[in-house]
C-alpha cells in the first residue's frame, strides 16, 4: 500500500508536466523512464534496509552477549557478597568473644572513674590540680573502650592525689578574700585536711571551684605563722581533720548578734529589761558597799556621830545629852530615824524585782508569737522547714533571752536585799544599845 502511494505521489509532477505539452507516446516514455528510476531506488533502499537489519541484529547479539556476562558478573558479585558477609559476620562474633573481657574491664572503669570523681568533688587538691575532674568526668561518660594510654592517665591520677595528700607544701594559688577580692598568694596545704593563706584559714568551695577566706577564723594562726618561720624538722599546725566542713560549719554559726536579733521585738525589749535592771542592780550594789563602809567607819567612832552616814545620823538623833527620863520618847526618836533610813537602803529593790518577775513573762510571750508565726509559715508554706526556722527561732531565743534575765537579776535582787537588810539590822542593833549604854550610865566605848 505504501509502494502504491509513493508511485502515485512520483507520477504527480510528471503528470503535471505532461499536462502542458506532451503527447501519449512521450508520456509513456516518461513514465517508464520515472518507473525505472523508481524501482532502481527502491532496489537501493531495500538492499540499505537490508544492510542495516543486519548490523542491528548485530548489535543485538553483541547486546545479548553482554548482558550474559553481565549476569555471570552479578551472580559471581552476589555469591562474594554473600561469602564476605558470612566472613564479616564470623570475625564480629569471634571480636565480641574477645572483647567480652574488656567491656568488662571498661564497664568497672568507668564506675570507679566515676566514683573518684564524687569522693573528689570537695577535695582540697582540685585546687592544685584543677584538670582531673575533668579527666575523671571524660572517662566516666565515655562510651567507647578506654585505650592503654586512657587506664595508664587514670592509674597516674590516683597515684598523683595519694603522693599529694601526704604531703605539706606551698603553692601559688587564687584567693578569694572575705571581700570578694581575688589575689593569687602564698598557700599553705596540709594534705588534703587544711589550707593557710596570708594569715587566714582557706575553705575549697566546690561549686566554685576557688579557696575562699572566710570572714569568721578560728583560732590557731600563730602556730601557722610559727611553722612558717621554723627551721625545725617538726612543728605544730592545726588542721580540719573533717576537710573544710568545721570551717564552713563555723561560718554558719550564728554570733551573739544573730541570736539577738532572732528574737525580733519582744527580745530587744527583754534585752532593754536586763539591761536596765543590771545597771540598777550595780548602782544600788555600789550604794550600800559606800554606806556599809560608812557605817563600819561610823562604828568605830561612836562618839563623833557624822551625817554622811545612817548609823551616823541615827546616833544623832540621841543628841550629846539624851534625856534617859523619857525613854518611850527616846525609843520612838530611834525608831523614826531607822524608818526614814530604811528607804533609801531599800530603794530599787522592788524594780528589780519587777523586771526579774517581767523578763520570764515576755520571754513566753516571745514564745507564743514565735509559734503563731511557725503555724502561719506552715498554713502558707506546705511545712516548709526554712520558712519555719524563723518562728521557732524567735520562739526558742525569746525564752532564753527571759530565763537569762531573770536569773541574774533574782540574785542580785537577792544579794541587795541581804545587804541592806544587813544594814537595817545593824541601826537596830546599834540604837538598842546605846539605849542599854544610857540606862546603865556606862560611858561609851570608843
Amino acid at each position: 500500500m505504501s509502494l502504491r502511494l509513493l508511485f502515485a505521489l512520483a507520477l504527480l509532477p510528471a503528470l503535471a508536466g505532461a499536462a502542458e505539452s506532451l503527447d501519449p507516446d512521450q508520456l509513456l516514455q516518461r513514465i517508464r523512464a520515472e518507473r525505472v528510476a523508481e524501482v532502481a531506488a527502491m532496489a537501493a533502499r531495500e538492499q540499505a534496509f537490508v544492510a542495516e537489519r543486519g548490523e542491528r541484529a548485530r548489535l543485538l547479539a553483541g547486546a545479548r552477549a553482554a548482558l550474559h556476562e553481565q549476569k555471570a558478573e552479578a551472580e559471581r558479585l552476589k555469591a562474594e557478597f554473600d561469602r564476605q558477609e558470612a566472613e564479616l559476620a564470623e570475625r564480629e562474633q569471634r571480636l565480641n568473644q574477645r572483647a567480652g573481657h574488656l567491656g568488662e574491664l571498661f564497664a568497672v572503669v568507668r564506675q570507679s572513674a566515676g566514683d573518684v570523681a564524687g569522693q573528689w568533688q570537695d577535695s582540697l587538691l582540685n585546687a592544685q590540680y584543677p584538670e582531673r575532674l575533668g579527666r575523671l568526668t571524660a572517662l566516666a561518660e565515655s562510651r567507647n573502650l578506654p585505650s592503654a594510654e586512657d587506664l595508664e592517665g587514670y592509674w597516674m591520677l590516683l597515684l598523683e592525689d595519694l603522693a599529694a595528700s601526704g604531703r605539706i607544701e606551698q603553692v601559688e594559688l587564687p584567693v578569694v578574700a572575705a571581700d570578694g577580692t581575688r589575689s593569687a598568694q602564698p598557700v599553705l596545704r596540709v594534705g588534703t585536711f587544711s589550707a593557710f593563706g596570708d594569715g587566714a584559714f582557706l575553705r575549697y568551695d566546690a561549686d566554685a571551684g576557688e579557696l575562699l577566706a572566710p570572714s569568721r577564723q578560728p583560732a590557731g594562726l600563730g602556730l601557722v605563722a610559727d611553722y612558717r618561720g621554723s627551721q625545725e624538722g617538726l612543728a605544730r599546725l592545726p588542721i580540719d581533720p573533717s576537710r573544710g566542713a568545721l570551717l564552713a560549719q563555723l561560718q554558719r554559726q550564728p554570733t551573739l548578734w544573730d541570736r539577738l536579733q532572732q528574737g525580733g521585738l519582744v527580745g530587744g525589749v527583754i534585752v532593754v529589761l536586763g539591761v536596765v535592771g543590771l545597771l540598777l542592780a550595780i548602782w544600788r550594789l555600789v550604794h550600800l558597799v559606800g554606806v556599809g563602809r560608812g557605817v563600819s567607819a561610823q562604828i568605830r567612832e561612836l562618839g563623833t556621830p557624822r551625817a554622811d552616814n545612817p548609823l551616823g545620823r541615827v546616833i544623832g538623833v540621841l543628841g550629846p545629852a539624851p534625856q534617859l527620863a523619857d525613854l518611850e520618847t527616846l525609843e520612838l526618836k530611834l525608831d523614826e530615824a531607822i524608818l526614814q533610813e530604811t528607804p533609801p537602803l531599800e530603794r530599787g529593790q522592788g524594780l528589780l524585782k519587777l523586771l526579774a518577775a517581767v523578763a520570764p513573762l515576755l520571754g513566753l510571750l516571745g514564745t507564743v508569737t514565735g509559734m503563731i508565726v511557725t503555724f502561719q509559715a506552715i498554713t502558707q508554706g506546705g511545712g516548709d522547714s526554712r520558712l519555719m526556722a524563723e518562728g521557732i527561732s524567735q520562739a526558742l531565743v525569746t525564752t532564753v533571752l527571759g530565763l537569762v534575765v531573770a536569773i541574774p537579776l533574782l540574785f542580785l535582787h537577792s544579794l541587795l536585799a541581804s545587804r541592806s537588810k544587813g544594814l537595817i539590822q545593824l541601826l537596830e542593833q546599834q540604837s538598842a544599845g546605846l539605849i542599854a549604854l544610857h540606862l546603865s550610865g556606862t560611858p561609851r566605848r570608843e
